[in-house]
Formats: structure tokens, C-alpha cells, sequence
């Protein structure tokens, strides 16, 4: 079983047991409550069912119990929470622009979004194999952003302003809804070439999005700001001596850096330009979550990730304000904070690519271009999650569903856009298909030569980099298809 089945079953244990004060404090075991207090009462109501089912699960000393009743709550509460990403697809259908018809109904455009969203990979094993929460959470993301392309946008700010306290790792989004709701709900009427009526400004509206933040934010961290306990959850909250890669490094900008300052390291070595004496042995691909320090490229802290992730989210956000193509405009800027987070933040986690390449499935099925840099994002980031998969018997399970749902996000998008030029040109194509050498390799030749015992990070170092090429790749042509993309002449008042 993956650790994620031992940390949830800790946070039923500290959450049924002890008293509020006490939630942010327990240290029992190494895998301490570090999300937002809406989670932390979501595990509390879980644990008054879990008692049902094994009462031995809900005590806090009973680290890594994993006995067939709990390990079976575990799996329902994951596919009984999955209603809500359920109805959430269901609710983005309805969004969908209807213009594109289709005679059979697997080929008509909410069909195809319906099937690519409730059958993605990513998010299957991520919570039914791995084990996680990601699908409740995930479906109350997209039900915000249906509410915000329905123009509910007080219920969409609500329902986004409960999630940000139940995970706080959709702050990598908070930029977008934050400028579309000042944008499109704020201001009330645009001019004819589509730009803002300075006098249309509503301080009523304004007043009600910030009644809905600080009432969520109260009821959320109120408790804990009375008890003196806030500073407290929030070095919970944001860790930053876990280091800038996770164990498994996510394929992003960092990867490629760690990978240079690898790189130029042994070749300094080699070249004598470098005293072996004086380098940390395997200080990245130890696999261990620690603070490191590079040996030749200058070493990344927290700010400097900060500053960076800054500056690839301004010019979305900018696009958003500046150019506003509507809910369309809305959805780009949310997948590049998404993106531009991902690629620059700090101790990212490789399954935090899921909260770029879901909403993109939205955009994916309106135009032939945003379709190509899905079917790469996804191949991508999705085969970057098969580390997380790696015993024996997982091995054909992941195979058979990425290739059944690579298959068909190919096909379906290919035949929805088939009047169109081709999804991807020969060298994306050729791209993709390297992956599959690279995993042979990986799983199947490296295995069995003898430098698995010295160098066991291989195969998990040739994952990451590769991926994160691709990942930069999608990323890149994304943020060009956006920036050059053509306002519209005229902008209907949101």
C-alpha cells in the first residue's frame, strides 16, 4: 500500500481523538496533519463512519495498520466523495459551446469532454490505486468554474473560496479567478472595442465577493486564530524545509536544473575542475524529502521559486485583463497559473499536474490547437505519474489504462477535428512516441542490470527530465497560443 493509506488513516486518528487545540500539534507519527482545517473536519466526519468498520484504525498509536476493513473504508469514502466530481463533469457539459454537431453520439463534443474528464488516468490512479482524495476536490474546482461560465459567479467564488480551505494547493489558481471575477463581475458593462467602463465599477459586488472570503477564512482558520494557534497551521501549511523536489522529482523546470547541476558535477569531476572530497553524495537523487544544496549551478530557495512562478503567471493574468475572451480567456489563464506554478513552485508534487490537464480537457474539445497541447500535456504528465505504481502487479494494470485512455483521447479529439490539420506535427509525435522505449528500459532492461544497486534514482531521474521537457514544451506553446491569440472586435458586457 502507498504511504497515502497510513497518512489519512493518521489524520482520522488525530481528528477523532483529540481536541481541536491539539490537531496541528500531534507528532506521533511522521506523517502530520499539513492541510487546510476543512479537510481536517472532513477527516473528522470520516472517522465517525470509520469507527463502524474498524474502531483499531481510529487509534493514533497504530501507525502503518492496515487491516481489510479499514483499507476497504478507505477505497468507499474515495468512491462515495467521487459523486461530486461526478455531478461537477455533468455541469461542465452543460457549458460546453454547442455550435460543433456530431449524428453519433460518442463523437459530439460533451460526450468526448465527459469521457476524457470522469475516465482520466492521472486522476484513476492517483485516487484508486495510489489512494487519494483529489476526485471531491477536483469536482468542486470544476463546479466553480461551471458556476463562473453559467455567470453565477457568487456561488462559483464561493464554492472556489471552501476548496482553497480544504487544500490549499488551488492557490496556484487563485490568480485567474481572482482577476476573472474583478473583470467580468465587478465591472458590470464594457465599451464597443471591449474595454473596461471605468464607471460600471460595483462596490456592491466587491463587497459581496469579500463578505465571501472573509466569512469562509473565518469559519475555516477562526478557530485557530482565537486559540493563538494560526502561525502554527500555516507552518503546517507551507513546509519550505521539505526542499525544492519532492522524493520523485515532478517534471518541471526544477528537474531539468537538477539534472544540468548532475550533469555539469560530473563533468567537473572528470576534468579535475571539481574536489570529489567536497560534494554531498547523492544529495538530490537520495530519494529522500530534504533541503539540498547544488554543487555547481547556484542553489534555489523559497523566494527565488516565488519570484519566478510570479513572473510566468503575470503575463496570463495580464492576457485575462487585457484581452477578454469570456469564460474561454478564463479557463487559459486558470490552466497556465496552473502550468506556470507547477513549473516553478516550490516542492511540487508530480500529481499536481492533474490540476493543469483537467481543466484543459475543457478547452481541448473547442479547438484543434488547444487539442494537440492537451493530448501532449496529458501523455506527458500522465505517464510522469508511473513511478508512483511500482510493484510488480500495478505494472500491466497502469499500462492497459494509459494506453485504453491514450487511445481514445487520440481517436475521439482526431475525429472531432478531422477537417482540420493535423493534432500534432511529426516531432511531438516522435516525442511521444520515445516514451515507450523509456519505459521499457525503466521497468523492464534497468532492473536487471547491475547498476540498479548503484544507481537505484536512474530510471526515476530519466522519467522526470524527459517528461519535463514535454511538460515545458505544452507549457510554451500554450502561453504563444494565448498571447497571440486575436481579441475580439467586440466584447459583450459580461
Amino acid at each position: 500500500y502507498s504511504t497515502d493509506f497510513e497518512v489519512h488513516r493518521n489524520w482520522l486518528a488525530i481528528t477523532h481523538n483529540l481536541p481541536l487545540s491539539q490537531w496541528y500539534y500531534e507528532t506521533t507519527s511522521e506523517w502530520t496533519l499539513d492541510y487546510p482545517p476543512f479537510f481536517a473536519w472532513f477527516e473528522y466526519a470520516l472517522s465517525h463512519v470509520a469507527k463502524y468498520f474498524d474502531p483499531q484504525m481510529l487509534v493514533i498509536e497504530n501507525l502503518n495498520y492496515t487491516s481489510r476493513p479499514t483499507v476497504f473504508f478507505q477505497r468507499l469514502s474515495v468512491i462515495f466523495t467521487d459523486l461530486l466530481f461526478i455531478y461537477a463533469v455533468h455541469e461542465c457539459c452543460r457549458c460546453v459551446n454547442g455550435k460543433r454537431t456530431a449524428k453519433d453520439i460518442l463523437e459530439k463534443p460533451t460526450f468526448i469532454l465527459a469521457v476524457l474528464l470522469l475516465w482520466n488516468f492521472g486522476l484513476l490512479i492517483v485516487d484508486h490505486i495510489h489512494f487519494q482524495y483529489n476526485g471531491f476536490l477536483f469536482g468542486l474546482m470544476l463546479l466553480s468554474v461551471a458556476r463562473l461560465c453559467q455567470k453565477r459567479y457568487l456561488e462559483g467564488a464561493l464554492l472556489f473560496a471552501v476548496l482553497l480551505h480544504f487544500k490549499h494547493i488551488y492557490l496556484y489558481v487563485a490568480p485567474a479567478y481572482g482577476i476573472y471575477l474583478l473583470r467580468s463581475y465587478c465591472f458590470t458593462a464594457n465599451n464597443a472595442d471591449g474595454s473596461l467602463k471605468w464607471r460600471s465599477f460595483s462596490f456592491l459586488h466587491v463587497t459581496l465577493l469579500g463578505l465571501i472570503v472573509c466569512l469562509v477564512s473565518a469559519l475555516s482558520l477562526g478557530p485557530f486564530l482565537v486559540l493563538g494557534q494560526l502561525p502554527q497551521v500555516i507552518s503546517r501549511l507551507f513546509p519550505f524545509k521539505r526542499g525544492l523536489c519532492h522524493a520523485y522529482w515532478a517534471p518541471n523546470f526544477w528537474a531539468l536544473y537538477n539534472a544540468m547541476d548532475k550533469a555539469l558535477t560530473i563533468l567537473g569531476l572528470k576534468c579535475n575542475f571539481l574536489d570529489h572530497t567536497k560534494i554531498p553524495k547523492a544529495s538530490m537523487t537520495g530519494g529522500l524529502v530534504q533541503e539540498f544544496q547544488h554543487t555547481v549551478l547556484p542553489s534555489v530557495t523559497p523566494l527565488t521559486t516565488l519570484i519566478c512562478t510570479f513572473i510566468a503567471i503575470l503575463p496570463s493574468v495580464f492576457c485575462l485583463w487585457f484581452k477578454p475572451q469570456g469564460p474561454r480567456g478564463f479557463l487559459q489563464c486558470l490552466v497556465l497559473c496552473a502550468l506556470s506554478s507547477f513549473m516553478f513552485g516550490w516542492h511540487v508534487h508530480e500529481k499536481a499536474i492533474l490540476l493543469a490537464i483537467l481543466p484543459l480537457s475543457l478547452l481541448s474539445i473547442q479547438r484543434a490547437k488547444d487539442a494537440g497541447i492537451y493530448l501532449i500535456l496529458t501523455t506527458t504528465g500522465h505517464f510522469s505519474l508511473f513511478p508512483l505504481l511500482f510493484t510488480p502487479p500495478e505494472f500491466p494494470i497502469k499500462i492497459l489504462l494509459m494506453l485504453m485512455f491514450t487511445v481514445y483521447s487520440f481517436s475521439s479529439l482526431k475525429s472531432l477535428f478531422r477537417r482540420e490539420k493535423p493534432l500534432l506535427n511529426w516531432l511531438e509525435t516522435i516525442y511521444l512516441i520515445q516514451l515507450v522505449p523509456l519505459e521499457i528500459f525503466c521497468e523492464i532492461i534497468f532492473p536487471l542490470t547491475p547498476w540498479k544497486w548503484h544507481f537505484p534514482f536512474v530510471p526515476l531521474l530519466l522519467t522526470s527530465v524527459y517528461c519535463a521537457l514535454g511538460v515545458t514544451y505544452a507549457w510554451l506553446k500554450l502561453y504563444v497560443s494565448v498571447l497571440t491569440e486575436r481579441t475580439p472586435v467586440r466584447q459583450k458586457a459580461e
